[in-house]
């Protein structure tokens, strides 16, 4: 997928997923306007736009917040096929918002089976460790079965927000040059197939990340 360019920066097209409560609305008002939110209709879907430098690029980020809902419609598919890279949010005081994270990885892949999608996991509201209902090393097994990057955010405290958005826009950018890459050296785009279809085996689903690609 080509991204679009705004003035001369690099626009990239995020999607936040995840059920409604868990803070989705205020990680994204706390990365763009700087300020924590405590109340935000999670039946509404909106979207932001921020500007900034990420490992000295300029990047313009175009941020879907979406409504926390799991069913497939034909809007949701419209965004999910436009969507660059993709944000699981669930927060750590909610056992259920992090058991619906599958769901959701499942939605993106039933519109985008066989590619490979930049996402990351965010555990939000860490700043309520006296209701926590996930453990931390629940939340890395998860990232690790996905083959993703997991960090603890809170919108309150903005902690790892920058982390998080910073984060996936890398990730997509790595992408982009994997492919890059790949179309200049099509013995190499071979092998990276044979590999794909093998990880999409379900013996070897679970291992994907076993790397050990998360983040506190």
């Amino acid at each position: 997928m080509s991204g679009q360019s705004v003035r001369g920066r690099r626009k990239y097209k995020l999607v936040i997923l995840g059920d409604g409560g868990v803070g989705k609305s205020a990680l994204v008002i706390q990365f763009v306007c700087h300020r924590f939110q405590e109340y935000h209709d999670p039946t509404i879907e909106d979207s932001f736009e921020q500007q900034c430098r990420i490992d000295d690029e300029p990047a313009h980020l175009d941020i879907l917040d979406t409504a926390g809902q799991t069913e497939f419609t034909a809007m949701r598919e419209q965004y999910m096929r436009n969507g660059e890279g993709f944000i699981l949010c669930f927060s750590i005081t909610d056992r259920r918002s992090f058991e619906e994270l599958v769901a959701y990885r499942n939605l993106i892949n039933r519109v985008r089976a066989g590619e490979e999608i930049p996402i990351i996991i965010a555990g939000n509201k860490c700043d309520l460790e006296q209701k926590r209902k996930v453990k931390y090393e629940e939340g890395v097994s998860l990232a690790r079965q996905l083959g993703c990057r997991y960090y603890e955010t809170s919108a309150y405290l903005r902690k790892c927000i920058d982390d998080v958005f910073h984060g996936i826009v890398r990730e997509i950018r790595e992408k982009e040059k994997e492919k890059f890459d790949l179309e200049m050296n099509p013995k190499k785009k071979q092998g990276k197939v044979r590999k794909l279809l093998t990880s999409l085996q379900p013996a070897s689903l679970f291992k994907r990340g076993s790397s050990s690609k998360h983040s506190k």
